[in-house]
């Protein structure tokens, strides 16, 4: 059980595996004012940098549940650099369908949504973790700007137009769901672009060092077109944000 291994080469520098900034992060935990002790359970935890980087500016303990063997370490590895080892532990684990032990003051998956089968299903199993009164931290994407065609929807990682909703339709989805958006971090185009031009040198120098793997013509072909496609398409569409969430 493993993420394949496009997934780990393509982001091998990140941090945050998705478009909003270490700024961002750190602005999103001070808004949400959580006391020293709160309880996290973060599925699709990749690298671990929101527990770790909370647990020391907040106190915060909690626990990472993700599929990627390369990121779970990675996740140990930044909780010990930053001294938090012993308030989170990271699990190397499918998070589809699980649930915490014990109710935790916040349940997150931040930008992973797939693991509930989709917005909804992943909002119902983040609410079997939380306590009465918890917070859910849900990361999705959005349209900017909807879509004119089909190789647009495309571009965007999209099947079809209905996939992603608009920024206002979103946050009216949460509230038929039955919960309050009480806070927001929203991707700007600087976390996009840092957020996809990285994965482009990241491809690079692996081809570079790596020529003869297997894996070097379909990569080599993604660098070749990701560029002009996210220029093109993406930057200008897709949004994506991390939207907070109370039960009604």
């Amino acid at each position: 059980m493993d993420l394949p291994r496009v997934f780990t080469i393509r982001e091998s520098s990140h941090r945050i595996h998705n478009a909003i900034t270490d700024d961002q992060l750190a602005t999103l935990g001070r808004a949400l004012r959580l006391p020293p002790g709160a309880r996290l359970l973060d599925l699709a935890s990749g690298s671990g940098e929101l527990l770790c980087t909370w647990a020391r500016d907040h106190g915060i303990t909690g626990t990472g549940v993700d599929i990627s063997t390369e990121f779970t370490a990675r996740a140990r590895a930044r909780a010990a650099e930053l001294g938090v080892a012993d308030r989170v532990d990271f699990v190397h684990g499918d998070a589809a369908g699980h649930v915490a032990a014990e109710p935790v003051d916040v349940a997150a998956c931040v930008g992973a949504t797939w693991i509930g089968g989709g917005l909804t299903g992943t909002v119902e199993l983040l609410r079997r973790s939380l306590r009465p009164g918890g917070l859910l931290l849900v990361g999705e994407p959005y349209w900017r700007l909807l879509p004119p065609d089909q190789e647009t929807v495309e571009a965007c990682y999209a099947n079809d137009a209905s996939d992603f909703l608009p920024l206002p339709g979103l946050v009216e989805r949460f509230g038929e769901l039955g919960y309050d958006v009480v806070e927001m971090v929203l991707a700007n185009q600087d976390g996009w672009d840092r957020y996809r031009a990285a994965q482009w040198l990241n491809i690079r120098r692996w081809l570079d060092e790596n020529p003869n793997d297997e894996l070097a013509p379909e990569l080599r072909e993604e660098l070749t077109t990701a560029p002009a496609r996210y220029v093109r398409y993406e930057r200008d569409h897709l949004g994506w944000g991390v939207f907070a969430l109370m039960a009604r």
